[in-house]
């Protein structure tokens, strides 16, 4: 089977004024980003009307989600709103969804906050909605792609890797650095989850589109460039650190031939790097295309 093509996208975490939002949007494009996402978190952008936004300043660039909290929302609003934002961006848009983690940020929006198991089932139950309520072409709500946009799941769990196997068309996996032990190699653990799509996706799996969430681009050896990555998991050595799949440190060549490995021994061809890591991230897109 011939290695699908790569796809980069740059996540963006604010706006800023309307024309600063779209400068943004439109750099991104002509940078050679394939899709800008926005994530879903209390304090961040409102996803929709930032990707509506973005739309209108730019072309061809894909808009998506990184990702939707399911537990925000309930399916028939949910489809609604992404009905309407597909419409609006001529079938741009590419739908992300996860379970949601942040208890903090269901405290604050008045929501019970579910178990790990029944964030899951909810998340099922979402997904199995959207695939009904856009399944009838001459009934609303309608987008253009069906049964539904473009749907990447994503997760790092059992349930949520096998739901994203059998349901989505993209997989995303997420930063790695919580969910690494120590001692643990990190490039066994995205060999594991790997493993475990395809156990799950069976004879789909060649169509499956695999995503990596970048956590960090360090072209030059900055002494604080992985300082951020540091303070989150704490107990990584320096080492493991280095060795995490979400962490891109080296020279744009070198990061080249890192890109090819992954895609080569993981089937990963989908990158999203932060808005921070966009300008040095387009040196390696670069030679990639």
């Amino acid at each position: 089977m011939p290695a699908r093509p790569f796809r980069f996208g740059v996540s963006m975490p604010a706006i800023g004024t309307r024309a600063a939002w779209q400068a943004k949007a439109r750099q991104a494009e002509d940078l050679g980003y394939d899709v800008l996402q926005v994530p879903d978190h209390l304090g961040a952008p409102a996803p929709f009307p930032a990707l509506v936004s973005a739309a209108d300043a730019t072309t061809t660039l894909r808009l998506g989600t990184l990702v939707l909290n399911a537990g925000f929302y309930r399916p028939a609003l949910l489809a609604r709103d992404i009905a309407d934002t597909d419409q609006l961006t001529d079938g741009r848009l590419e739908v992300g969804l996860g379970a949601g983690y942040a208890q903090a940020e269901f405290r604050t929006a008045e929501l019970p906050y579910p178990a790990p198991g029944d964030r899951v089932v909810h998340l099922a139950h979402t997904v199995a909605e959207l695939h009904r309520m856009f399944a009838t072409p001459d009934q609303p709500p309608k987008v253009h792609r069906r049964p539904t946009p473009r749907l990447l799941l994503a997760g790092l769990g059992d349930r949520v890797l096998r739901l994203a196997a059998r349901e989505a068309d993209i997989v995303g996996l997420p930063v790695m650095a919580l969910t690494t032990p120590p001692g643990a190699d990190p490039q066994q653990v995205l060999a594991d989850r790997v493993a475990h799509i395809r156990s799950e996706a069976g004879a789909r799996f060649g169509a499956l589109e695999l995503q990596l969430l970048v956590s960090a681009v360090a072209l030059t050896a900055t002494p604080d460039a992985l300082a951020p990555i540091r303070r989150t998991a704490p107990d990584l050595t320096e080492d493991q650190i280095r060795r995490l799949p979400n962490v891109l440190a080296g020279p744009p060549a070198q990061l080249t031939e890192t890109l090819h490995r992954y895609r080569e021994m993981y089937g990963l061809s989908y990158f999203s790097v932060r808005e921070e890591h966009m300008t040095d991230f387009a040196k390696v897109m670069a030679r990639l295309r």
